[in-house]
């Protein structure tokens, strides 16, 4: 066996700085703290950092931005349906942000580690392992309204660029989302505080349904 492969094998956890070891080819819910995820996605950059201004616009911050697009296109959602909302990109607190096109080339393992990290996430707050079919289609049309703004205002991309790859966004306007890159400890804070809000939400409505 080579040097290399006996490292792989030797160590597929991180350490958080809660103190958790978390197991990335078996991650248990017991490993998973909301302070590790907001701090982690508060310094991942979206975009691979090719955006403008003095701060890396985060995935913590885009979460935000998701969530509140989700809620406003999806009126009507529970608050478990928003916190699902927002920690849709959770796993990349672990794993990072790979743009489209280097996830095409990576291929499934990828996302076979990506599926079991959002389980255990999911689990730990006592959301569904994973969002339903229906569900996850709202996200990902969330998620492509602001993939939209952010690449035309922070990226570089013309509209009619943008508009090919994700979309024309509707009933949506720029001036309706907190897409101003934020320092990342502000975007740490924010994340944490609208987990907080939204699971307080929870707690008052225990028989919400599930998606």
């Amino acid at each position: 066996m080579s040097d290399t492969a006996t490292t792989i094998s030797g160590r597929a956890w991180q350490r958080m700085l809660s103190g958790r070891r978390l197991d990335l080819l078996d991650p248990s819910p017991l490993d998973v703290e909301i302070a590790d995820i907001a701090h982690g996605l508060a310094r991942v950059a979206r975009w691979n950092g090719q955006t403008s201004g003095d701060h890396a616009f985060s995935v913590a911050q885009h979460c935000l931005v998701v969530e509140e697009i989700f809620g406003r296109c999806c009126p009507k959602a529970t608050a478990l349906e928003r916190q699902m909302a927002l920690l849709h990109d959770a796993p990349e607190y672990v794993i990072g942000d790979m743009i489209s096109p280097f996830k095409a080339v990576v291929g499934g393992g990828y996302k076979t580690v990506e599926k079991r990290l959002e389980a255990a996430v999911h689990l730990r707050f006592g959301l569904p392992p994973h969002a339903s079919r229906a569900l996850k289609d709202q996200i990902k049309k969330a998620d492509q309204v602001a993939a939209y703004f952010e690449a035309t205002e922070l990226a570089g991309f013309s509209r009619a660029e943008a508009q090919k790859f994700f979309g024309r966004p509707r009933d949506i306007t720029r001036d309706m989302l907190p897409i101003d890159p934020l320092p990342a400890l502000a975007a740490q804070r924010m994340f944490i505080a609208r987990f907080e809000a939204i699971e307080a939400e929870r707690a008052a409505s225990p028989k919400a349904a599930r998606p």
